[in-house]
Formats: structure tokens, sequence, C-alpha cells
């Protein structure tokens, strides 16, 4: 039987928390070896765990997967989270990428100099507001269906739903006129297995706030 599989990083969010999430949304128990110094990046290097010498790195089904993308694609194809054919797979592969502008804004928005955080907020809730979160309900909209795609969860639907949450704790008011998103975000919040990962206590990472970046800054300086 094989082991748990294994996240290698620091204890923070960026590029790991969507693989946290869409391991919690398949049921899947995980471990977590934190990265807490410049040695124990250079010790990953050193022994050949990180193909391009970067993190994150998940060790599982006797494989060590770098670059998120192939991860995630990974968990979701093991698990089921990634749509009956190659029709559906392309939509949630769509939307998935669709994402990946704003959530990489919002993600990286507490690393950036204090002098460029205001104008990064309002971009944040620009793009949000007029871009990407209307397009969204608009696929909601159009097939009146639990989720996005097939009617089933897949991993797009877990990964909108963290990056709902993630916008609304720069922009509390970001999902006022977007009530099939709010609607998504219950549902897949309510799901047994996310409803213990939204519990306090959980592997889920709070916001990254002034220790975790120095933490990281010395970790990759």
């Amino acid at each position: 039987m094989a082991g748990k599989p294994i996240l290698h990083y620091f204890d923070g969010r960026a590029r790991m928390e969507s693989i946290r999430w869409l391991l919690a949304a398949a049921g899947v128990e995980f471990e977590e070896k934190f990265m807490k110094t410049r040695e124990d990046l250079e010790k990953l290097r050193k022994d050949g765990s990180l193909m391009f010498q970067q993190v994150p790195m998940v060790e599982i089904d006797g494989m060590k997967l770098v670059q998120t993308r192939a991860i995630l694609n990974y968990i979701a194809a093991k698990y089921n989270l990634y749509g009956k054919d190659i029709k559906e797979r392309a939509l949630i592969d769509m939307y998935s990428e669709g994402m990946t502008d704003l959530n990489e804004m919002v993600l990286l928005y507490p690393y950036l100099p204090s002098r460029d955080k205001d104008g990064r907020l309002t971009q944040i809730k620009e793009k949000s507001r007029n871009r990407y979160f209307p397009a969204f309900e608009k696929v909601l909209k159009s097939h009146g269906q639990d989720y996005l795609v097939g009617n089933r969860l897949s991993k797009a639907d877990v990964h909108l739903t963290e990056l709902l949450y993630h916008t609304e704790e720069l922009d509390s008011t970001v999902l006022a006129n977007f009530p099939l998103l709010k609607a998504l975000r219950t549902r897949v919040s309510n799901l047994p297995t996310m409803k213990k990962f939204l519990q306090p206590g959980s592997q889920r990472k709070p916001f990254d706030d002034e220790k975790c970046v120095e933490s990281v800054k010395k970790i990759f300086s």
C-alpha cells in the first residue's frame, strides 16, 4: 500500500496551496515537510529531488513530481476530478488556466513591496469583478448545473472555490453581484472532505503574513 503523499515546501500558501486544496477535496491525507532554512532547500537540490531546482515538490506513487500544474493534473486524473472524456478535460483545463492570472496576483500579493500593494489590490478588484468572476458566473448560468463541467466536481471547481476564498480576504464584497459563484462556494465548502479542510487546525494555510514573508525571503535569498 502506497504511503501518504509528502509535500515539500515552506509553511505558507503560495504555489503549494492549490495542491493542498485538491488533495483535501479528493479526501487524500498528506504529510508536509517544511523548508525552514536555505540549507533545507539546498539539500533537496543536491540530492536530486528537484528536477528544475524548484519547489513545490510532491512525493506521490513513487515519483518526485515538480511543476505545480503537472502535480495538480496528476492528482485530478488519479482521483476522478478531471472530467469523463477529452472534451470535459479541455473545458476543465481552460477554466483552470483562466484562473491562473488572478490567482497569481492574489497569492503573490503578500510578497510585494509596500509601495506596490495599493496598485495591485486595485488590479485584483478590477480583474475579479469585471473579467474573471463574470465569466465563471456566465458558465454556471448557461447550463444551470451545480458544477462548472459535467455537473460533477472537478479540479476547476476546487480551484475556483479556493480563489473565491482568497480574493474575499482582500475584498470582502467581491462576490456581492455573483449569486451563482456564492452558491458554488457554499456547495463545495459543504462537501464532507472540504468541510474538514476548512475547519481551524487543518492543513489549510492562513494568509501569508509578514512573519511568513520574512521566512520565505531567508530560504530563497
